[in-house]
């Protein structure tokens, strides 16, 4: 059994219907499904987030990261 979890439930993600924990017997049909997942939250949503697929023994964990923000600043705060 192989499990598609996504990390974090961002407010986009909630809004959208996608579902969270999604059970798969096959590895194959459940890496396709995340990476389509994560390619469809990278297009679609706010662009406050970057989704990624991590394997994590028999979990796809999509990965919520801060996305850069243009200019090349890191958001830390120290850029101006």
């Amino acid at each position: 059994m192989y499990t598609i979890t996504v990390e974090k439930e961002c407010g986009c993600f909630r809004k959208s219907g996608m579902k969270n924990n999604i059970a798969f017997q096959d590895k194959d049909a459940a890496l396709m499904e995340a990476m389509r997942l994560s390619n469809e939250m990278n297009e679609t949503f706010c662009q406050k987030h970057e989704f990624r697929v991590q394997e994590e023994g028999n979990t796809l964990l999509i990965g919520v990261a801060e996305r850069p923000r243009e200019g090349g600043c890191c958001g830390g705060g120290h850029c101006g």
